[in-house]
């Protein structure tokens, strides 16, 4: 199978995961597990996981790449997961989805702005377009209410946006040259132990003996299916596409609950979702396309 596939197929995984962590992260917080403590849980996890993984991949990190190694475990671990989490048990669900269709564009800047990644016709019509598609799927028959209540909660939200956004872009050169399991043990590695001291306590206090059967599976969800397998499968994307073919896929995200809630039969499938859907793949096609990948 063709690299790029893979690396399609590894993006849709990825965001398959992403799109159900909204709905039961909020399951967890913050009745169970408090945002700052699920952040130093979810490295606590996936470290282990990934340098036992790594035995299998005997590259050795040269010493020049520790700075940006460290500066992208700053921005796509320890700020991006506490200011995503903390804003989400700050806002709601619907909230967070449709500010976190920021960034893609927020990635065409920064990529522009840092690794001169060109800001074509195309690539900009399909995020307008795959963002025009998953705004369709977020708001048709909801209400979003940015009030005082949940400004904060979206404002963090956003900034996470922002700080994914920017680690995307530097991370990438790091995935063209290591192996993404070579790259993600040492981010996260540094990045719990910047997250260590702000959510120790929080973690302290999580009750385990009284924690109901679902939200343990919901608490292991967030802890090893988004910080282990999502962070992998979107390294692996990124190692063969730019930052902004990796961030569109981010449309899929709200496209794919849609469908497993029409297969569960919670949902039934309308004219809007067909168009929205048509959308999102246009989009994703058109940035993805391969002059664009480049």
């Amino acid at each position: 199978m063709p690299k790029h596939l893979w690396a399609h197929l590894a993006l849709l995984g990825a965001n398959l995961i992403y799109g159900a962590n909204y709905t039961i992260a909020k399951e967890v917080m913050p009745d169970y597990v408090q945002p700052m403590g699920l952040v130093v849980l979810r490295c606590l996890g996936a470290v282990p996981l990934y340098w036992l993984v790594g035995l299998h991949f005997k590259e050795k990190m040269q010493r020049d790449d520790f700075p940006r190694l460290i500066i992208c475990a700053v921005f796509g671990i320890a700020i991006n997961q506490l200011l995503f989490l903390k804003g989400l048990n700050l806002t709601v669900p619907i909230n967070a989805a449709v500010i976190m269709t920021s960034t893609p564009i927020l990635v065409l800047i920064v990529a522009a702005v840092l690794i001169r990644e060109r800001i074509t016709v195309l690539k900009a019509s399909g995020i307008a377009l795959g963002m025009a598609g998953a705004l369709l799927i977020l708001l048709a028959g909801k209400e979003v209410s940015f009030s005082s209540d949940t400004f904060v909660g979206d404002l963090l939200i956003f900034f996470n946006a922002s700080f994914y956004g920017v680690y995307l872009v530097l991370v990438k050169p790091l995935l063209e040259r290591y192996h993404p399991i070579t790259v993600m043990k040492w981010v996260f590695l540094f990045g719990f132990l910047m997250v260590l001291p702000f959510g120790f306590s929080e973690m302290q206090e999580v009750s385990w003996s009284t924690m109901p059967p679902r939200i343990m599976a919901a608490t292991a969800f967030v802890v090893f299916g988004l910080s282990f397998f999502a962070y992998l499968f979107n390294s692996i994307g990124l190692r063969q596409l730019s930052p902004s073919v990796v961030s569109i896929y981010i449309y899929l995200q709200p496209l794919l609950a849609s469908m497993f809630a029409i297969i569960a039969g919670k949902d039934l499938l309308t004219g809007v979702k067909v168009a929205s859907a048509m959308l999102i793949f246009l989009g994703v096609y058109l940035v993805s396309g391969r002059k664009q990948t480049a």
